[in-house]
Order: structure tokens, then C-alpha cells, then sequence
């Protein structure tokens, strides 16, 4: 049975158990139930906010910013959810693991992207994120002199899913309309407060002494391949081939591009060795590849000949169709496909190959550049580069099957993007592998630990904005880049030997700087989501209160009678425009497929 299964009979149990419970009177009056939901209530702590409510002068200036900041961020949530909502009318996306009903609830196990293994950081979170924004409303109570009928929390079930403080409603009603609207903004101004101070620890001093460790990070097999069959697999490190250090992905890639060993030794982080029967798993297929088709290539197929001639490596395969433009591939299951051999490109439009006869926006595939032979993207990039720019070359390539050659003067890479690169410019985008067909011999998917590790520390980004966007999106990095296989939820699981910490944190030891890490991001990101959701403009959620204010402001500047009611229309009007287009944004793309 599912998880999701467990997890609602279980709150079928409480809710009976709970309610039998309240019926008999056998519950404290501080508790109330009300289904699956309940509240405890106190009058504790209001002390402890007239303490801390002393610098008023000081809290109202903080608060004050924080309007502005609640505003303009209601502003932008308010245009972000309309565009959205009309995009997905216009063209509807595929669905994605975003718009399942358990993925929008934040509960570790349950959603697809908050794993178990970081289940207390994020409880840890949400409850920092409770506190301080329900705090921040009672503490803004009390700088306003607005009396505090009782303050508490709220559970579902047994987890903790808010807090909450009660103003007395005819105090709050005889607060004037700036007293009222800092209060409402308070809770939003405290999350973000939080946001700041938890991702600046993050950015500097944990983040800062956590590197990626040499290696090429394996996020996983390609099933039936042979790094699966070998017992490689999640969470190794790949540090040498046949001996030969590997540093990187990329090295990786470049290390069994030129072996031609048919069978080798792969060294892993932990001393482990792992003897590898290589053979061309295909990874990847263009669309546009004139090797792909209902009888073509395609992902998860092994290239077992070309010409009639096995191939088992990378380098046996660009020696198989060094000679000649046009080959036959055969599986290891025995389709067989014929097709030009060489680099698959898009023509760019208004760019030199374009000026020179071949067709934009259209795919092409090169074999040559002047006298060199193509086979490849690599082999593309390579001979691009050693060229001078301004010198004419003539490039043979395959459209539509048919050979044709174009005689390209090349462009300034300087004067195509801006920068001081002096190189030859071509003008095209090149698919990866031969004629857009990936294919690797040992079959393992790398993990972006360098790319997740930049978005973390902020050097990504040249802005705070652009940073704070890329934290938001790492724990569903997927859905957003669907060339990434892999989510990063903080320094856990089959990750955690893709890092190492160093400098003076070192001797805290890295177990203790991952649990920080992992505490500060979840707190921060938790707390920036609790913030953009409080200001969606709808009511009852804080933006809706501060749009009710700033509404009444401007509808009491206005030269009509019925006030009351035009401010409650049109507050009314973007409150259910708000829940139309979130409605749209969650289950938009499963209807309208």
C-alpha cells in the first residue's frame, strides 16, 4: 500500500479519536478540535511581547520598510500568478510532478521533493517560520497598543502547520489604518528578516567552506548498462580509469572518450574497484537526428556495429565512421539504420552559415570542415576553433539526406555575443554525440554537484533576486531544467560524498557543517515561501488584510457615497481572481491535456 495511504487512515484515526475525545469532555478548554485540525490556545507570553515591544519607535521603522517591501512584493505576486494562469490557458504544459495534489502540501515523504532524510530540518523550519511570523503579528499588537485575546498553534493532526495570534477585534477596530497595516505586514517583514539572515550564514561562512571533492559525482546508472551491471551506481565518486586520475565529469567523459580498452578498471572514492565490460549504451537522441525515427536509434538501444564492424568504445565508434560521410549503425537487438555520420546542428539565423546559403532555424549535418572530417559535436567545436575569424572554409554537410557544401566566410565570436573572445564564429547550435545521438560506454548519469554548489553560495547569480530565485527552485531543480536528472534537498543521502568541507569549520567535521547547512537552507527557503505566500492578495492571508487597508486609504481619497462597498468589491474582485489563477497554476495542466 502507498504511503499517501498510511498516511490518510492515520488521519482518519486521529480526527475519530480526537473528536470522541472532545465530545466526552474529556479535552482541556485551551484545546479545541475541529476535524483533523487543532489549535491550542493560551494567554501566555503577552508579557514577554510587552518586553520585547519597548523600542517602539525602532519596531514601527522596521515595520514601516516591511509595508513596502509586502506591497511591492503583493504587487509582483499579484502580475506573476495572472501571467501564469493565462500562459497555462494559452498553451498548456505537460503536467509535471508539481501539480500532484501531495506535492503541494510540505510534508517530508509525502512530497516528491522534501525527502525523509531531511524530515527535521524541515519540521525545524516550518516551526522557526511559525513562530516568527505569528510572533511578529503579536509583537506589532503590542507596539500598537492592540489588546491580545490569546496566542497559539496549529496542528494537523500532529504536525505543526501554523501559529497564530488573536488580536482583540474591537482593539484592532479602533487602531487607526497604519496601525493595522504594519501588523498585518509584520509577520511577512519577520519571515524575510529571517530569509536574510539565515541564507547570508548560508552564503559565507558554511557554504564558503564546503567544495566539491575531486571525482566525477555518479548520480545513477542507466539501467542495464554496464557501470549498473558492475555495481556502480548513486552516491560513488569516480576518481580514476585504468589508472588515469579523473577529476571531474568531464574529465570523465574525455578519459573514455580516448581509451580504447574494450574492458577496464574504474576506482571509486572509497577504495572500491570496479572491473567494467564497456559497450555504446545510447543515452540520448536528438529528434531532428536523421538516425533517430520509429526505425532508428533511440534512448536505451546499445550500438553494437558500424559497417558490419563491433564497436564496443567511443573511440571505436569515431575510428568506425572516420572514413566516408554516410554509415550503417546495427543494435545489439538488430535494427539497423543508415545515415550521414558528423555533427548535428540548428542554423542560426543572421549569422555567417546563414549568409552563406544554409537554411535557418533548419537542422543540418556537418562531416568536414574544409579538409578536416567531422564526426562529432567535439569534432565540430574543434576545427571551428582553429580557424581564424573573417577566413572563408568550405563546410560539407547533409540536408534532407542530400549532400551539399556552402562556402562560409566565418564571423568574430567578439562581434556575435560581445565579449574579447577573438575566435572564428560558425553560427549554429550543436547537438550533442554523433548526428545528435549520445552514447556511453560505462552508463552513468553525473550529479551537478559544482552547479548546485554556485546556486547555494550565490555565485550563480550577479543579484540577490536571481540568487534567491535558484534556492527557491534547487529542491524541484528538475521539473524547471529538464536536462537535470537531479533535485538537491541540502547535503543528505547518496550526495554527501560528492562534498567536502575545509578551512577553519573543518574541525567541527563535516557531518556537523552539512547538518548547519541543511538547517539554514530549509529555514530560509521555508521562511521566503511563507513570505511570497502571505502576500498573495487574497483573503484571509495577510496580503489580503494589507490590500484591504491600503484599498480603504485609496477608496477614502474618492468622491463616493458607498466606500464600504467598493472597497469590499474590489477586494473581493482580486481575492477570487487570486484563487482562479492559483486553481489554474495547480490543476490547469492535468485538466486541460
Amino acid at each position: 500500500m502507498s504511503t499517501l495511504f498510511w498516511i490518510l487512515s492515520g488521519v482518519l484515526a486521529y480526527t475519530a479519536i480526537a473528536m470522541w475525545l472532545r465530545n466526552r469532555g474529556a479535552l482541556p478548554e485551551s484545546v479545541r478540535i475541529s476535524g483533523p485540525l487543532t489549535t491550542i490556545h493560551t494567554t501566555r507570553g503577552r508579557a514577554l511581547l510587552d518586553r520585547l515591544a519597548r523600542p517602539k519607535r525602532f519596531i514601527r521603522a522596521i515595520a514601516n520598510l516591511g509595508v513596502g517591501v509586502a506591497l511591492v512584493v503583493m504587487a509582483g505576486t499579484f502580475l506573476l500568478l495572472i501571467f501564469n494562469a493565462i500562459e497555462i490557458l494559452s498553451n498548456p504544459p505537460a503536467p509535471t510532478g508539481i501539480n500532484t495534489p501531495q506535492n503541494v502540501l510540505i510534508i517530508p515523504g509525502v512530497n516528491d521533493f522534501l525527502p525523509l532524510t531531511v524530515a527535521v530540518e524541515i519540521v525545524f523550519g516550518l516551526l522557526v517560520a511559525l513562530v516568527v511570523h505569528e510572533g511578529a503579528h503579536g509583537l506589532l499588537c503590542r507596539v500598537e497598543d492592540i489588546e491580545i485575546d490569546s496566542m497559539g498553534v496549529a496542528l494537523f493532526t500532529l504536525l505543526p502547520i501554523g501559529a497564530f495570534v488573536e488580536p482583540d477585534e474591537e482593539s484592532t477596530k479602533r487602531a487607526d489604518r497604519g496601525d493595522r497595516t504594519r501588523m498585518f505586514a509584520a509577520g511577512v517583514t519577520a519571515n524575510l528578516i529571517v530569509v536574510i539572515v539565515t541564507f547570508g550564514l548560508l552564503f559565507v561562512p558554511i557554504a564558503g567552506a564546503v567544495s566539491v571533492a575531486p571525482g566525477a559525482a555518479v548520480g545513477g546508472a542507466y539501467p542495464g548498462s554496464p557501470a549498473a551491471e558492475s555495481g556502480i551506481g548513486s552516491g560513488d565518486r569516480i576518481v580514476a580509469v585504468d589508472g588515469t586520475p579523473v577529476e571531474t565529469p568531464d574529465e570523465l567523459r574525455d578519459v573514455l572518450s580516448e581509451n580504447p580498452n574494450e574492458r577496464v578498471t574504474v576506482a571509486l572514492h572509497d577504495g572500491r574497484e570496479r572491473v567494467v565490460d564497456r559497450r555504446l549504451l545510447v543515452t540520448g537522441v536528438a529528434a531532428v537526428s536523421p538516425l533517430a525515427g520509429e526505425n532508428g536509434l533511440s534512448a536505451n538501444d546499445t550500438i553494437a556495429a558500424v559497417d558490419g564492424e563491433p564497436v564496443r568504445t567511443e573511440a571505436a565508434l569515431r575510428e568506425a565512421v572516420r572514413d566516408g560521410d554516410v554509415h550503417t549503425f546495427e543494435t545489439a537487438n538488430g535494427t539497423t539504420v543508415e545515415g550521414p555520420a558528423g555533427a548535428l546542428v540548428a542554423v542560426v539565423p543572421d549569422a555567417p552559415f546563414d549568409a552563406a546559403g544554409a537554411p535557418a532555424g533548419e537542422h543540418v549535418v556537418i562531416t568536414a570542415v574544409g579538409d578536416e572530417r567531422v564526426v562529432d559535436q567535439r569534432g565540430l567545436s574543434e576545427a571551428i576553433d582553429a580557424r581564424a575569424a573573417n577566413e572563408t572554409v568550405t563546410i560539407v554537410a547533409y540536408r534532407d539526406g542530400e549532400r551539399v557544401e556552402y562556402d562560409v566566410e566565418l564571423g568574430s565570436i567578439a562581434a556575435a555575443d560581445g565579449t574579447d573572445d577573438d575566435g572564428a564564429y560558425l553560427g549554429v547550435q550543436i547537438a550533442g554525440g554523433v548526428s545528435g545521438v549520445t552514447a556511453d560506454s560505462l552508463g552513468v548519469r553525473s550529479y551537478p554537484a559544482g552547479q548546485y554548489l554556485s546556486m547555494l553560495t550565490g555565485s550563480a547569480s550577479d543579484s540577490l533576486v536571481g540568487t534567491l530565485l535558484l534556492v527557491t527552485v534547487l529542491p524541484f531543480y528538475s521539473i524547471v531544467d529538464p536536462a537535470t536528472d537531479y533535485n538537491f534537498a541540502g547535503f543528505v543521502g547518496t550526495n554527501v560524498p560528492f562534498y567536502e568541507v575545509s578551512g577553519p569549520l573543518s574541525v567541527l567535521g563535516d557531518p556537523a557543517v552539512f547538518l548547519a547547512a541543511n538547517l539554514l537552507f530549509w529555514t530560509g527557503w521555508i521562511n521566503l515561501q511563507l513570505a511570497f505566500f502571505n502576500c498573495i492578495p487574497a483573503f484571509p492571508l495577510d496580503g489580503g488584510r494589507i490590500l484591504r487597508t491600503a484599498t480603504e486609504a485609496v477608496v477614502s481619497r474618492l468622491p463616493v457615497s458607498s466606500k464600504s462597498e467598493l472597497t469590499r468589491a474590489i477586494t473581493t474582485a482580486i481575492g477570487v481572481t487570486m484563487l482562479a489563477a492559483l486553481s489554474v497554476m495547480l490543476f490547469g495542466p492535468m485538466l486541460l491535456q
